[in-house]
């Protein structure tokens, strides 16, 4: 397979430059509080309510929390009922063998590297309440899990370093995520041929396709001779029965989301997959978070729709 580039992707996306009105996610924080909500997950139903979790911080700095949001009045607002996950970004979710599973990237500091980070997971322990139960490895972030028809455990990681550059997927299989460890995320597969060595990307969701294939909401990223940090949305197709996958294809740009903020000049093209919602008519719902100051959401084609429809895709 050839990799292809951010720009190659982008001559081939037909929306490029396709602008929708109106995609900033009504989001209120309480008076007075002035943080940017962004990089939101897609909403899910939890115990009757629908449910949206949002990245939380200053524009000033990346000291985030992860806030859960419901509907309220026709806005999303903090439900008081869950406990704000401290010093968290870019939250997750799934649901394994019918329990919720959240997700999010940790900061912290260290003795002889200064700030890192890490993939760490969280399981309910009654209605409400989350207790962190695994992580990744120092430096790992977007890991993702998803159920698979037999019940075993589909893992996509992002190497990053010695092993992965910039930063490549990787996949593995566990019989169930009592086995997260961040050993075992070390010894994922790497797809070696989706990304060329100046640019990256990773997972951002995983969805179970009718054929039993993978449905992979992802991303691809570069920086451009100025220094600018460039994400774009992708998505493809994991065999996790073969280990095989398919070229990624773009599905959104920053483009096709109004015109707002960014949290610095650098990040003005950036826009990070949350989450996509399947609405069963040949249609979903793409949540994002754009210039790492604000939320969006677009309706787009269903980028997976072709790939549950075939039998087997070359």
């Amino acid at each position: 397979m050839t990799t292809r580039t951010c720009k190659q992707l982008i001559e081939e996306y037909p929306r490029r430059s396709l602008q929708f009105p109106h995609t900033r996610l009504p989001i209120a924080l309480p008076d007075g509080d002035t943080r940017d909500v962004y990089n939101i997950s897609s909403p899910f139903s939890y115990h009757g309510a629908l449910i949206l979790l949002g990245r939380v911080e200053y524009r000033h700095n990346e000291d985030s929390d992860v806030v859960f949001f419901c509907r309220e009045s026709g806005k999303w607002v903090p439900d008081k009922r869950f406990q704000v996950l401290k010093h968290l970004q870019d939250p997750f979710y799934t649901f394994i063998h019918g329990h919720l599973i959240l997700g999010g990237v940790q900061i912290f500091e260290t003795a002889w590297k200064g700030t890192s980070y890490r993939t760490v997971f969280f399981k309910e322990t009654k209605p409400f309440s989350f207790q962190q139960f695994a992580s990744g490895p120092d430096g790992m972030k977007d890991i993702r899990l998803l159920e698979l028809s037999d019940g075993r455990v589909l893992v996509t990681t992002r190497a990053q370093g010695k092993v992965g550059g910039r930063g490549e997927i990787g996949w593995l299989i566990l019989h169930s995520v009592d086995e997260l460890n961040p050993q075992v995320f070390s010894s994922a597969n790497l797809f070696e041929d989706q990304f060329t060595s100046d640019e990256w990307g990773g997972t951002n969701q995983l969805h179970m396709l009718k054929n039993g294939k993978v449905g992979v909401l992802s991303h691809i990223a570069n920086f451009d001779d100025a220094g600018n940090r460039h994400y774009y949305c992708t998505c493809f197709w994991l065999d996790p029965k073969e280990g095989k996958h398919s070229p990624m294809k773009m599905i959104a740009v920053r483009n096709n989301f109004e015109a707002g903020e960014s949290k610095r000049p650098d990040l003005q093209d950036v826009i990070f997959s949350g989450g996509l919602v399947r609405m069963g008519d040949g249609t979903a719902r793409l949540y994002c978070g754009v210039g790492d100051a604000e939320a969006h959401c677009i309706s787009i084609p269903d980028p997976f729709s072709e790939w549950e429809n075939t039998s087997y895709v070359s």
